[in-house]
């Protein structure tokens, strides 16, 4: 699927997701309610918009000191906005690596540790939010009881973690025991059918290349850029925290009360859940499970037009600019490039092997 077809598919969605959201929630109290709304704190929101960016950018800067590279704060922070671009997208949002690759590689750093780079960002997040989750349950145990499946979610949380991080610790220490897993996947996949037989021994080889690549910059954060790596956790629980503070901050500024903590442990559960929805920028479940978030704190003929402003705010803005940056560098053609350069960094290697022959 194509850039174009792939970003309609999400703007579809999310209007029809905003447009349902309003249908349902508004009614005559709706506007008597908003009338009070401070601006000020409306204000204050937005700034945490753009304070969230920075430390993001912030945090992607120590991690290529980590790596050994020195990035300015003007090229991160359109490395920040092209995520929103790369995330809305693909589904769980999982294609904003490739074009944070991209802009890395085009500022001197090379593929290998941009994929580190980009990795470790990711990982940072999710296993954040992967440790709240448990005290967003916990904070609210009628949950649990009332709802079984959500025993299960928490079940399947703690499985999560432990498997990343065993499949991160064996990247480490054990990098051929991937190889010997990615391998036999790909085994699996030229069985069924979708990898053609003449592309396997390369996938291989490329795949074996791309691991070699990623567990050597990989160490370089536990070695030499320890320090780095520390400091960039540490931006990335207050980066974290001050993008979940945008809801609170909302809802303050609709004129309601809300127990900051709990809203921070009821938006993580939600923040988590959308890293696995496999629609487009996690659209739609996005709007609707913001809605039952804002539904904790405030009335229900508020929380579609609360859902929709804090939506526009941390998410759609950042989607603008990352939209802005794509097609200005590379026109929509060229993101399509990006999305399949998986495919020639295949051929590519095969070209050089037949080459080295």
């Amino acid at each position: 699927m194509t850039v174009q077809k792939s970003f309609s598919i999400f703007v579809i969605i999310v209007i029809l997701s905003i447009t349902g959201v309003l249908f349902w929630s508004i009614d005559a109290s709706t506007f008597a309610m908003l009338k009070n709304a401070d601006p000020k704190l409306l204000l204050c929101a937005a700034g945490l918009v753009v304070l969230g960016w920075m430390f993001d950018a912030c945090k992607f800067m120590t991690l290529a000191r980590a790596a050994g590279e020195k990035l300015s704060f003007m090229s991160t922070i359109s490395v920040v906005w092209i995520n929103y671009f790369g995330c809305a997208i693909t589904p769980m949002q999982s294609g904003g690596g490739p074009f944070q690759i991209y802009l890395l590689y085009k500022d001197g750093v090379s593929v290998g540790k941009s994929v580190a780079i980009t990795l470790v960002r990711t990982l940072q997040i999710l296993f954040l939010l992967a440790l709240v989750v448990p005290f967003s349950l916990l904070a609210d145990p009628e949950m649990l009881r009332k709802y079984v499946y959500m025993r299960w979610y928490v079940c399947y949380v703690v499985i999560f973690i432990a498997f990343c991080a065993f499949l991160l610790v064996v990247s480490v220490i054990r990098p051929q025991w991937i190889k010997h897993w990615v391998n036999a996947i790909l085994v699996w996949i030229k069985r069924v059918g979708i990898l053609k037989s003449k592309y396997l021994l390369h996938a291989v080889r490329w795949v074996s290349r791309e691991i070699d690549a990623y567990n050597t910059n990989i160490k370089l954060f536990t070695s030499t850029g320890k320090w780095w790596l520390m400091l960039s956790i540490i931006l990335a629980v207050v980066h974290l925290i001050v993008y979940m503070s945008i809801m609170p901050c909302l809802i303050k500024a609709a004129g309601f009360n809300v127990n900051y903590i709990q809203c921070l442990l009821a938006e993580s559960l939600l923040l988590f859940m959308l890293y696995f929805v496999p629609t487009p920028g996690a659209s739609g479940a996005a709007e609707g499970g913001a809605v039952a978030v804002f539904g904790l704190f405030v009335p229900w003929s508020v929380a579609g037009v609360m859902v929709v402003t804090w939506r526009l705010l941390s998410e759609y803005t950042g989607v603008a600019l990352g939209t802005f940056i794509v097609v200005r560098m590379l026109g929509w053609c060229g993101a399509n490039k990006v999305l399949i350069a998986e495919h020639e960094a295949i051929e590519n290697t095969e070209e050089s092997e037949d080459e080295d022959k």
